[in-house]
């Protein structure tokens, strides 16, 4: 929270920087002494859908200089080129995809790379093959904590104040009660309720979010 920037938008590249942490302060930890060059080897996150695992990925990769893939974009082999390479929704690799990874790892300390790759679940828990599988688990590895509901509405109006932006306690009480929680839509919402504010000369209450509702905003 303390550690929010100041310009944090929809379109805004991801950075380690920008990703909401609450309490996965030690992870980003990690990520950022890996895009360093003074991580503790390959590393494994995973938690569930909207909790920034491919902002993560991204962004250290764009610290560091690292090769970034989706599991769809990963072929029979992988780069080896020295550095980071980051491989996103390893539950979604294919066979010979899940080869290529395994592979990667028996010649990563040759070729002097650091594997950082993420998941939806637990490695024990992947459907892949039983030695990638341990190979994954034998990673430095991190569950992604969700943000609480209050870590939400603090950012949340934390944003707004960035902006310049007056929001009522009550829009925020009833996004967190009737809306989508994630960040992504929280921020979508609020693009939404700033643009409508600025058009209506009108501050950001919750008579000005109904009838938002009402012409078709989805929260």
């Amino acid at each position: 929270m303390k550690q929010l920037v100041l310009d944090i938008r929809l379109d805004a590249p991801p950075t380690l920087d920008n990703y909401f942490a609450g309490d996965n302060a030690p992870l980003v930890a990690a990520l950022e002494a890996t895009a360093q060059g003074h991580g503790m080897g390959h590393l494994y996150l995973w938690g569930a859908a909207a909790t920034g695992r491919s902002h993560l990925l991204r962004a250290t990769c764009a610290a560091s200089g690292g090769v970034y893939l989706r599991a769809d974009e990963v072929g029979t082999t992988l780069p080896d080129t020295p550095g980071l390479l980051a491989v996103d929704d390893v539950h979604r690799l294919g066979d010979d995809a899940a080869i290529a990874l395994f592979n990667a790892f028996n010649r990563a300390r040759e070729h002097r790379q650091t594997l950082l790759l993420a998941g939806d679940q637990p490695p024990l828990a992947l459907q892949l093959r039983e030695d990638l599988r341990t190979r994954i688990g034998q990673c430095l590895g991190f569950e992604i904590q969700p943000l609480t509901d209050a870590a939400r509405s603090a950012i949340l109006s934390a944003l707004a104040t960035q902006r310049g932006l007056r929001i009522d306690g009550d829009v925020v009480t009833y996004l967190m009660r009737h809306g989508r929680r994630d960040m992504p839509s929280l921020l979508t919402t609020l693009d939404a309720l700033d643009r409508a504010s600025f058009e209506r000369k009108r501050p950001i209450t919750l008579p000005l979010l109904r009838e938002m509702l009402q012409s078709g905003l989805d929260i």
